[in-house]
């Protein structure tokens, strides 16, 4: 038996956490691979982090594509094989002509949610502009949705199963710069990366907004360090490279900020 309690004490999302945990108490006792259903990144980061410390059970994370946010885990026990493969998803398209009345994600995804379907059963949905958008789904929707999704917005639309290696996925852009700080407090080294001042930071950071590797800070203090990732709501996101100490004992930064 997994050590439930402990496992779950500290965490931030404790439900979902809880669920997993007990999904994987399923996979060490059935010899089956087990799937969760689609999780947000600060659950993933989180789910992950606590199964390290695990050696009884192994997870596969995938989302249909490298960047994706929306990932769904199969968990299983460590003595059997697991790849991508056995995560299962379907990838569909939701066709119409969005010239005239242009849809954004969240016309996309209240639309889908509008036929009765629950966000943990999708993975991300990518736009396409005027032609519509892409989603990834568990594939028990499919049938569904293709029957059920008629409209977005006031676009009439057909929605069909394609490959997931027709998914018209767009590199994130990026952004390279180097500052130089007198320390590598969160407030300074991400006031830098996303380029406001270090106030208007702090003001994210008090009102909950910043998370590092998908953890709410509330402590602009908070020290880095290479690889961690800033994401600021509605601001994006910024990851901290390879640190380096200058002759004046200060850090000169590398950072990539993802737009």
């Amino acid at each position: 038996m997994l050590p439930r309690e402990e496992l779950l004490k500290g965490v931030e999302n404790r439900d979902s956490v809880a669920r997993v945990i007990d999904q994987a108490q399923q996979a060490i006792k059935t010899w089956k691979v087990v799937l969760t259903d689609f999780l947000s990144p600060p659950e993933l980061a989180e789910i992950q982090r606590v199964f390290n410390r695990l050696t009884e059970v192994q997870l596969v994370v995938w989302g249909g594509y490298p960047q994706a946010e929306r990932q769904r885990i199969a968990i299983a026990r460590s003595e059997l094989p697991l790849d991508q493969s056995q995560v299962s998803l379907i990838a569909v398209e939701i066709a119409g002509n969005f010239l005239f009345d242009t849809a954004s994600h969240r016309d996309f995804l209240g639309a889908m949610l509008g036929t009765g379907i629950v966000r943990e059963k999708t993975g991300d949905i990518i736009v396409l502009g005027e032609r519509g958008a892409q989603a990834i789904v568990a594939p028990e929707l499919v049938e569904f949705l293709s029957m059920s999704l008629k409209q977005v917005r006031s676009v009439p639309v057909k929605t069909q199963q394609i490959e997931v290696t027709e998914l018209k996925v767009r590199e994130p852009k990026k952004k390279e710069l180097t500052t130089v700080e007198a320390s590598l407090r969160l407030d300074a080294i991400a006031s830098a990366g996303f380029g406001m001042s270090r106030s208007k930071m702090v003001d994210f950071i008090d009102a909950g907004d910043v998370r590092v590797n998908w953890k709410e800070v509330t402590q602009a203090s908070s020290q880095l360090k290479s690889g961690d990732l800033i994401a600021i709501r509605s601001k994006g996101r910024l990851e901290v490279g390879e640190i380096a100490v200058t002759k004046k004992d200060r850090y000169r930064v590398q950072l990539t900020r993802y737009i």
